[in-house]
């Protein structure tokens, strides 16, 4: 998987970043160079696995900071064109920067070898940029209800109440805060701030209000677009 995002603002300045299912740690020679906030012991997430002796750095801390380098002093609200291209297809649209940045982070943290945030990799392999509030339930559950099925046919006893799916994403609540925590230091603008708020709401719908997201769903699947 490779995918490439490209924003063009309006100042004429063009960024670009690659995502590749090829993650690996960073290099010897490049780790000296890792600002403090990238390391793992600080503000380090309540539920991390790892130690400071396996890594020094956390891995989806260091996944972010180009991103978080390249638009720490811009504005959440400003407009911005972005091309999002892999090997299927590609996709455009003109929208505010903290939007494009929620989709482009919510990849990088699913694929930056994160233990906890590798659980979204499933998804992340079919990403689906710009994905509304209600796109992101919708995948989430299916997913989550493929993964159940494909265990079934492995002889494992399925979740159709879909409790792992809420305590999943508890999990993914504690990392997205900590994360927040780590750049809120270094950001003078606002859009990585906001972009992880955004991802952070998303995925405490699920932890919080999935019941009601899902009877939202059932009533668009039955054909009353208001979703009462």
């Amino acid at each position: 998987m490779n995918i490439t995002y490209t924003f063009d603002l309006k100042d004429a300045r063009r960024i670009e970043f690659k995502v590749s299912d090829q993650v690996g740690p960073a290099r010897p020679s490049a780790v000296a160079d890792l600002p403090q906030w990238t390391r793992l012991e600080y503000c380090k997430c309540s539920n991390c696995p790892l130690k400071a002796s396996d890594s020094e750095h956390c891995p989806a801390a260091v996944e972010m900071l180009p991103v978080v380098a390249a638009f720490r002093e811009e504005g959440a609200y400003q407009p911005v064109d972005v091309k999002v291209a892999d090997e299927r297809r590609t996709y455009q649209k003109e929208t505010t920067l903290e939007e494009a940045l929620r989709s482009l982070l919510g990849l990088k943290m699913a694929m930056s070898g994160c233990p906890v945030l590798s659980e979204l990799k499933p998804m992340a392999v079919h990403h689906l940029p710009f994905a509304t509030s209600d796109e992101f339930i919708m995948r989430s559950v299916s997913h989550y209800l493929l993964q159940q099925y494909f265990g079934k046919r492995h002889h494992q006893t399925p979740d159709w109440e879909l409790k792992g799916l809420v305590e999943r994403n508890q999990r993914l609540q504690l990392v997205n805060q900590a994360l927040w925590q780590r750049i809120h230091s270094v950001c003078k603008g606002d859009s990585n701030l906001k972009a992880l708020l955004n991802f952070f709401s998303m995925a405490s719908s699920v932890s919080f209000s999935l019941e009601s997201q899902l009877r939202k769903l059932e009533s668009r699947m039955n054909g009353n677009s208001n979703g009462q």
